[in-house]
């Protein structure tokens, strides 16, 4: 199964590398190593994620990478990150549009 990164999710994921940069920069390589490779296994265990318990669909999923959430959305062939979302923000439902 393939695995793609919406604009969104790829921003998200630079900002948080810029982010953790400031105080950390060797810290930040580290974060978005791990970050990798933990959305890179989505393509053997798409559904290892639990169900977004705001969205609802089980076709949308979540993992974690501390501090954030990544949210995906498994297709019949393809796992799409929609976006990461730092554990502590509240919810936005414009983020992950159930016909997306």
């Amino acid at each position: 199964m393939k695995v793609i990164w919406s604009a969104l999710a790829e921003q998200r994921a630079l900002e948080a590398v810029d982010y953790i940069a400031l105080d950390r920069p060797e810290g930040a390589e580290h974060w978005l190593d791990e970050l990798i490779e933990r959305v890179g296994k989505l393509d053997r265990l798409a559904r290892r994620g639990r169900v977004i318990p705001e969205v609802g669909p089980p076709a949308f999923r979540e993992i974690f990478h501390a501090p954030y959430r990544i949210i995906y959305r498994v297709d019949a062939a393809q796992v799409i990150i929609l976006t990461l979302r730092h554990w502590r923000r509240a919810w936005d439902p414009g983020e992950v549009a159930h016909d997306a």
